[in-house]
């Protein structure tokens, strides 16, 4: 059995997926906040490229012990955007010999509706900590693609939690959303599932009850704004919700209804399938 795996280092969470000939064996993660404080500044803090390289060793160790023979990393956002996000590929490759890809804005689009999505049609919309991507195929052709410098941690360090500020914040970022064009739109990444999870009632995480679960648009604005109604330590107590996404949650709901609104879709589809499949397909690990 060839075994592979896959380490997705993102703004809010580290992700580990294993793989073994051809197969998603697991997907696991660990809620770092790489992105902490980096709306307010342009470097990623001290703690924070320590906390996660730490992170990433753990998971590179745990995936060898598990029979993976080749580890591969990348990141997004929070590194790509920092002056010192070299310093942190560097912490990393210190750590554990690991040479993290960082990928671009437009790529990690690219990534995130090949996972979710395949060779079909359609959008794919992925709401992360320090950006959001949107991006839309047509007969098996990309004809938009875009991310915008606005995520849930990202949101939390500029507005906390004062409901007008996010609300004004979300739509002044998401205007850069124009001209997309009409198509199904999949949801990725830990707002979108978390809110299916939510929506099902789900009281145990379910990835395969999760893709495929579509929440209409006013449904999606009922959560969200019960959820910026809401404490983090309220929020903390649903089910399915990670310990370190209790805060960011509902500006990831804002998000996602905010884009509803602009774009005229009536809902989204959630897929639990998102860029570390993506990843894995374009390095031919995955069918």
């Amino acid at each position: 059995m060839q075994k592979y795996a896959v380490i997705d280092i993102g703004s809010n969470s580290v992700r580990l997926m294993l793989l073994a000939d051809g197969k998603v064996l697991y997907k696991t993660l660990n809620t770092t906040r790489l992105g902490e404080g980096i709306a307010q500044s342009s470097r990623l803090k001290a703690e924070a490229i320590e906390r996660t390289a730490a992170a990433v060793e753990t998971f590179y160790k745990r995936a060898l012990q598990e029979g993976a023979c080749k580890v591969f990393a990348f990141a997004t956002a929070a590194v790509r955007s920092a002056e010192n996000g070299r310093e942190f590929v560097s912490a990393v490759y210190s750590r554990c010999g690991v040479a993290v890809e960082v990928v671009s804005g437009e790529t990690e689009a690219e990534l995130g509706i090949l996972g979710a999505l395949g060779k079909s049609d359609g959008a794919v919309i992925d709401v992360g900590g320090a950006s959001t991507e949107l991006v839309v195929k047509q007969n098996s052709r990309l004809v938009y693609k875009k991310s915008v410098d606005i995520g849930v941690v990202r949101l939390k360090d500029l507005c906390g939690t004062d409901k007008r500020a996010i609300w004004q914040t979300v739509l002044e970022k998401i205007s850069a959303f124009n001209g997309v064009p009409k198509a199904t739109l999949y949801a990725i990444g830990g707002t979108a599932t978390t809110l299916a999870a939510l929506s099902l009632g789900l009281q145990t995480y379910s990835f395969e009850k999760v893709t495929g679960h579509t929440i209409e648009k006013e449904v999606l604005r009922g959560m969200a704004e019960t959820l910026l109604s809401s404490s983090p330590q309220e929020i903390a107590k649903m089910p399915c919700v990670t310990k370190g996404r209790e805060d960011v949650l509902a500006g990831g709901a804002a998000i996602l209804v905010a884009v509803l609104d602009r774009l005229g879709f009536d809902g989204i589809t959630v897929s639990d399938m998102d860029n570390l499949e993506g990843y894995a397909i374009r390095k031919g690990l995955l069918e």
